[in-house]
């Protein structure tokens, strides 16, 4: 393609054709095998038969394997990644479809056994190996249980964390209490995968989190009661948490690993297996179940609302009208959702209404700043300024600012430096949720593009100075929910132009000279997955569609006129608009750094609509 008109139909068309009946986009949102290693175990132990949805995820699990035997969990991660090499062997193994002496299988465990066996993979696999029987619990509960009982001015207490952390952190407080395992006679034997007998030692123990373990168990004695009782009233505590934050289709918070937890939490408390909340719960994640190349994935949450704010807005932007029927359907189905119950954001908010939106189809009680002001962008042409919905949404975003003047995703001043030295691996994905540069760069964009918040209002001035205080040396930001730099910066820079700040400010200019200094020969951008975990961009072989589109946004929203960086950009996009290959397969997303990528389906159409939108008004 060679102009933008015919680059934006194109996009155009893709998106009316891939639309579902209910306005949304159910895009896949995908990450890598392990929710599908998960379910197999998840189902096995229960001993459910559903051999068909069994062998269409072993089909899938084994098709992701590497010719050394290994699973990645990106392109170039380098000869592969231990935690999900060992998810995929026990599930392989224990569908019953795949023998110990499988070749693909001998491969795995070879490359398990150098990479050092059990005791390297990942703190959530250990719970997952400990609960089903193959690794032994530590004999002290990494965080005790009657932490749930402190009182919100202690200071570590269970709304220290961040909800994700809580949804995850709570049913593994009850399993690690119980010491559960379930086997059965089906469960394999993955003794020979342990390097070490002694597993005792690697959970994570450092004299850091000794003296804060006491800590908190000091202010647990501070506590009024007697020991015993409690401990019973902590995991009474714990069990209604749970219980209380379930979403309309049996999920805990809507999230597969919540949810998995839970389900074997329930059962250490007594919960039969066929109880009905615990089928419930099994239907809700075998409902979030996606196909992607004809083989089953079952996604760790559903990205529906994302994906229709995100491309409500973007069809507008490129001139589709808010009456044609797909935008007209899918600003109804955002309206729809948005939220009217408090979540546990009111902890930490406690004089707001709700009226923000969540992530997933089904989401009810766990609002998220993105998603509210990608909704907002979305319905902003079909409903006034004056509406309930609008004034709702925007009062539920402003109170969310935290008090260091940046915004974090899910709720307000989650950003506890105590919470570093507890055992919990990712600690810092896990448990906090700060103020972070793409978050705070598209809040100001939307405040700045949808709204009469002028440069001087208090909350707008508060966020200006936040990015500028965060900017990193080399004149980029890290984007904590992408990959990586280039999305942080893309959010900072059109965050703070839309806001007014002048294309000639001196943290502009450094930041655009960075992004031109990280263009690709063939004109695009591309940021490996390593980024995060190094702490520093690492550039990929190859450019991809979306990080040239968050390069490109940022430059044309500062420009004047098209640049020779913009049209070398610019062609690059056009030419690679219908490509499919690993670049387009490759996540643009992260939760845990190391750990969770997302590849999302709808960015190679959403972001470089955008692009193309917004090049095609202020130059063409």
């Amino acid at each position: 393609m060679t102009d933008t008109k015919k680059g934006m139909d194109w996009i155009i068309e893709m998106l009316r054709k891939d639309q579902s009946p209910n306005g949304s986009w159910d895009y896949p949102f995908e990450t890598g095998i392990s929710t599908d290693a998960y379910m197999i175990i998840l189902l096995r132990t229960l001993e459910l038969h559903d051999e068909e949805l069994i062998q269409g995820l072993t089909k899938r699990i084994i098709s992701k394997q590497e010719e050394n035997g290994a699973w990645k969990l990106f392109y170039d991660e380098g000869a592969g990644n231990l935690t999900a090499t060992v998810e995929a062997y026990y599930s392989l193994l224990y569908s019953g479809y795949y023998p110990k002496n499988d070749k693909r299988l001998v491969a795995a465990k070879r490359f398990i056994l150098a990479n050092g066996g059990l005791e390297q993979a990942g703190m959530f696999t250990k719970v997952m190996l400990a609960l089903t029987g193959q690794y032994t619990w530590p004999s002290y509960s990494p965080l005790p249980i009657e932490l749930i009982l402190l009182p919100l001015h202690f200071p570590i207490n269970f709304y220290s964390f961040s909800v994700f952390g809580r949804a995850n952190l709570t049913p593994i407080m009850i399993l690690a209490d119980n010491q559960f395992t379930i086997k059965t006679d089906k469960s394999p034997d993955l003794s020979d995968l342990h390097l070490n007998r002694d597993a005792e030692n690697h959970w994570d123990r450092s004299d850091d989190y000794r003296s804060l373990y006491s800590y908190i168990s000091d202010g647990v004695e501070s506590l009024l009661g007697l020991p015993k009782q409690l401990h019973q009233l902590a995991i009474e505590r714990a069990k209604k948490y749970m219980l209380d934050h379930l979403e309309p289709d049996g999920t805990f918070y809507s999230y597969y690993s919540s949810t998995f937890l839970m389900i074997f939490a329930l059962l250490s408390l007594g919960y039969k297996k066929t109880d009905p909340v615990l089928t419930k719960a099994i239907e809700g994640i075998t409902s979030m179940k996606c196909e992607i190349d004809g083989l089953p994935h079952m996604q760790y949450t559903t990205a529906n609302l994302w994906n229709t704010s995100l491309i409500g807005f973007c069809l507008q932007a490129a001139g589709v009208s808010p009456e044609d029927p797909m935008v007209k359907q899918a600003n109804q189905y955002l309206l729809e959702r948005q939220h009217r119950q408090f979540g546990d954001w009111v902890i930490h908010n406690p004089k707001t209404m709700p009226g923000g939106w969540g992530f997933s189809d089904i989401n009810t009680i766990n609002p998220d700043v993105d998603d509210t002001t990608a909704s907002l962008r979305s319905i902003s042409r079909v409903i006034p300024p004056e509406s309930q919905a609008w004034d709702r949404g925007i009062t539920w975003i402003l109170s969310m600012q935290n008090d260091d003047g940046g915004w974090a995703a899910f709720e307000r001043n989650i950003d506890s430096k105590l919470l570093q030295f507890l055992p919990i691996e990712k600690a810092e994905f896990i448990l906090a949720d700060p103020s972070s540069a793409d978050l705070t760069g598209r809040t100001l964009e939307f405040l700045g593009h949808y709204t009469n918040l002028s440069q001087d209002h208090t909350a707008t001035k508060k966020g200006i100075h936040w990015l500028l205080r965060n900017q990193e040396r080399d004149g980029s930001w890290y984007g904590r929910w992408g990959i990586c730099y280039l999305y942080g910066t893309w959010a900072a820079i059109t965050g703070l132009m839309a806001v007014g700040t002048s294309p000639r400010n001196a943290s502009i200019e450094k930041a655009v000279k960075w992004i031109l200094e990280k263009q690709n020969n063939d004109g695009g951008w591309g940021e490996s997955c390593h980024s995060d975990s190094k702490k520093t961009y690492v550039s990929l072989p190859s450019s991809t569609l979306t990080h040239t589109s968050w390069a490109l946004d940022a430059l044309i929203s500062v420009a004047d006129k098209p640049t020779a960086a913009i049209k070398k950009g610019m062609t690059y996009l056009l030419h690679s608009l219908e490509k499919v290959d690993w670049t387009t397969q490759y996540p643009k997303g992260q939760g845990m750094a190391g750990a969770f990528y997302v590849h999302y389906h709808s960015y190679r159409y959403v972001f470089p609509l955008a692009v193309l939108a917004h090049y095609h008004k202020k130059f063409e």
